[in-house]
């Protein structure tokens, strides 16, 4: 009989996690780790570099999600979002109406609104370079070799904008050998991708190498006034880099670059009332639309350059540079009212444009780590747009430029101090100096749209906004932790962390309208004063448990955490009248206050081995986030009077609870081997803005997912089969409203019709945009 091992996993780690309703939840496995580290790493001994410097997962005293390229490959993960199914308290999605816009939350705190102005909270950095702008942010996974989930403010390590957390994309480091690498795949909706990765060394100390990128899809549904494809697909995408040195050198050099063309058609959204002018009724398929508008075409460009540079100085000191260009333009028409014929229309361009430098001084004399910085950006994010409203006088237009520069400075610092092999301290802080300049402009036009976009449209008067001012924001930000590690593979930690985001101008503000002490007549310190917002900080309390058992056989990670969240940025618009004119204004808010309170479970075991085949494995991976977001002050202008409705408001695109299980089995076949793994991620219900809205907020929802790869020998071909959403489960992930509603509750107010009252246009806006339907697709791969 074969003799079949069991991991032995003690009844109380069971009955803690069955308690909760899963088995066990999800974390990176079998991450491949770099040339330099161990060739064999899993659970708690992957190598991550949450804290700029490599160390194994289960001793770094932040809660870290890591996945690697290889776990993703075998999942056929599409894009970055994806790993929000597994990571608990995490939130990634597509931005409504484009392919690459990101949404991004963590543990309740992000942004949803991409115009200039508005900063993101969690942190985008490719290959250590940070993203400034959302706007072709949803990066496609290929040429991947991990992804980090940095959850809760890392604000004294990565500094700006990353009050929730972070998310970090590692591409490869280049191979010593010639390497070719072909990967397609076609499955359901026409899906049809093609990566083509190739690198070679031109010497002993030099490589070249990049991968191209062709990922296409025919859309879920139709627009059915122009017929385009609706939520299709169509980028190509490169990416190439020289590395020098590295391999044992002392000094490693990479300069790469990449370049994304996104030529999707918008998405358009699905409204869930009928036409009130025109009597459209509620279309049957969610994933068709008829939204009229397009013009300007939809369209990303984005393209970046950077130089990583690191050089041992010493076996104890190490000097590293970061430095990046990056730029990007997007054009989108967004059709609001999703209706052929024009009531609320926005066409719209966003260009952006960043420089950053960084340095770092890393030490490591055994007992003391730590690392010395600065780091400055220059940043340009400039928006144009029209609202382009239906109204009794002959449609209404109103045009908006807001170009927005930012400046940055900061240094920092972090040490850890291991007073024993068991008990260490890290503290650490930064101090940023942030400097917001804007200019905001404001024109209405009568009779067709403004001539940025090509309207005929005439002026309407003097701009209701000709802003133009800066603000400058200083904070310095601590972050502290210890942790007692019974022994090397045990760590329980407890830290203290800030997290800072600057204020700025409301790019959609109305200037005329600002409290003036003549009515009618704002002085520009009024005007100024009513388009500013202040910045934002929380303040991050966190204990935790990682631990490596069984000898590798489970890694589990558990952490509980309390935010203190204060002068919360709340950007928003809404129908208003300026001089008499209906027309649309931007509000934006400082709300108050809110607490978050939670835990994050994470675990991966193995389960058996040896069981029906000689080196096969059974292992259930799974996550459990669970979140108490409430708003303990927030204050907003009703009739003129300041009043907390805190009682009647929620913090967006943050479920109560998210949980992942994933089975996975692997069997070698012939000389290679098979896998098969099947995924089950649960998100409780999720409210899309801070007004509940029994239309656009989504209930709780389950996907599963599932794969089947065939690996042949030192992964020279694979063949995959991959689902998603294999139960074609339909849900919201965002949406538009402009409707009447009670201003202390929420509620939608209706007229004696019954209709509700629309606030923009004639036809009632409500429209909602859908997760991606059941797909199924075929990969294979081929290595020389």
């Amino acid at each position: 009989m074969r003799k079949v091992r069991f991991l032995a996993i003690s009844s109380s780690m069971l009955g803690l996690c069955s308690g909760f309703g899963v088995a066990a939840p999800a974390l990176a496995q079998e991450a491949p780790a770099r040339p330099e580290a161990a060739s064999e790493a899993s659970g708690g001994d992957i190598i991550v570099t949450a804290r700029r410097r490599e160390e194994r997962l289960v001793d770094v005293p932040i809660a870290v999600t890591s996945f690697s390229g290889e776990q993703l490959a075998k999942s056929g993960a599409i894009d970055i979002t994806e790993i929000a199914n597994s990571a608990p308290n995490v939130t990634l999605e597509p931005s409504r109406g484009t392919n690459s816009t990101l949404s991004a939350f963590i543990r309740g705190v992000g942004q949803q609104d991409p115009v200039s102005g508005f900063e993101q909270g969690v942190g985008l950095y490719l290959d250590d370079v940070y993203l400034n702008r959302p706007q072709a942010a949803v990066l496609d996974i290929y040429d991947v070799e991990r992804i980090e989930v940095l959850r809760g403010p890392q604000g004294t390590l990565y500094g700006r904008n990353t009050i929730g957390g972070a998310v970090k994309y590692v591409t490869k480091q280049l191979p010593q050998d010639f390497s070719l690498k072909v990967k397609g795949t076609y499955g359901t909706y026409d899906q049809a991708d093609l990566i083509v990765t190739a690198s070679a060394p031109v010497s002993d100390l030099i490589r070249v190498g990049g991968s191209a990128a062709r990922l296409s899809r025919g859309g879920f549904g139709r627009n059915l006034t122009t017929g385009d494809d609706n939520y299709n697909k169509n980028i190509w995408a490169a990416r190439a880099s020289v590395d020098i040195g590295g391999y044992g050198e002392p000094v490693l050099i990479r300069i790469s670059g990449d370049y994304t063309k996104d030529k999707s058609n918008p998405r358009g959204g699905h409204r869930l009332i009928p036409g009130y002018a025109s009597g459209a009724p509620v279309l049957k398929d969610v994933f068709d639309t008829r939204g009229g508008l397009n013009d300007p075409r939809q369209e990303v460009e984005a393209y970046g350059f950077a130089i990583n540079a690191t050089a041992d100085l010493s076996d104890s000191l190490t000097f590293r540079s970061i430095s990046s260009w990056r730029k990007d333009d997007s054009a989108s028409p967004i059709d609001f009212d999703a209706l052929p014929a024009v009531d609320l229309d926005v066409p719209a361009f966003y260009r952006n444009e960043q420089t950053s430098q960084e340095f770092q001084l890393l030490y490591d004399n055994g007992m003391v780590q730590g690392l010395i910085g600065g780091y400055y950006l220059s940043a340009k994010a400039d928006t144009q747009f029209d609202t382009r409203l239906f109204t009794a006088l002959n449609g209404l237009t109103a045009f908006t430029q807001a170009n927005v520069d930012t400046e940055t400075f900061a240094v920092f610092g972090d040490f850890t101090f291991d007073f024993t092999q068991q008990l260490s301290l890290s503290v650490g802080g930064r101090y940023t100096w942030d400097e917001r300049r804007a200019q905001i402009l404001r024109q209405n036009y009568l009779g067709g749209g403004s001539p940025v976009f090509g309207g005929a449209g005439l002026p309407l008067g003097a701009p209701s906004t000709d802003f133009s001012g800066k603000a400058t924001f200083k904070k310095f930000t601590p972050r502290a932790s210890i942790s007692f590690k019974p022994t090397p593979d045990h760590n329980i930690y407890a830290s203290f962390s800030q997290g800072f985001k600057g204020g700025g101008f409301d790019p959609r503000g109305v200037g005329v309208n600002a409290p003036a002490a003549t009515p009618g007549r704002p002085t520009d310190a009024e005007v100024t004063d009513y388009l500013s917002f202040k910045p934002e900080t929380v303040d991050s309390y966190e204990i935790g448990y990682k631990a490596n058992l069984f000898g590798g056989g489970l890694y589990i990670a558990a952490a509980a955490f309390q935010m203190d969240y204060r002068d919360v940025q709340i950007p928003g618009s809404a129908g208003c009248t300026v001089g008499g004119i209906p027309t649309f204004c931007g509000i934006i808010t400082n709300a108050g206050k809110a607490r978050f309170r939670g835990f994050e479970l994470e675990a991966n075991a193995r389960l058996a081995q040896d069981m029906m085949a000689a080196g096969d494995r059974l292992s259930l991976s799974g996550s459990l986030g669970y979140i108490n977001a409430k708003y303990k002050e927030y204050i907003a202008n009703i009739g003129g009077v300041p009043t907390d409705v805190a009682a009647n408001r929620d913090v967006q695109n943050t479920p109560k609870w998210t949980t992942s299980a994933t089975l996975a089995y692997t069997a070698p076949v012939g000389e290679g081997d098979v896998s098969f793994s099947s995924t089950y991620s649960y998100r409780s219900k999720t409210h899309q803005f801070e007004i509940p809205n029994p239309y656009l907020d989504q209930k709780g929802y389950g996907l599963v997912d599932a794969s089947l790869v065939y690996s042949a020998p030192g992964g020279r071909w694979t063949l995959g089969v991959h689902g998603k959403n294999l139960f074609d489960k339909q849900y919201k992930t965002s949406g538009y409203t402009f409707l009447a509603a009670n201003p202390v509750t929420g509620e939608l107010l209706t007229a004696p019709s019954g209709r509700f009252i629309p606030t923009l246009g004639t036809e009632g806006t409500l429209t909602a945009f859908y997760g991606n339907p059941r797909q199924v697709f075929a990969t294979a791969t081929l290595a020389f």
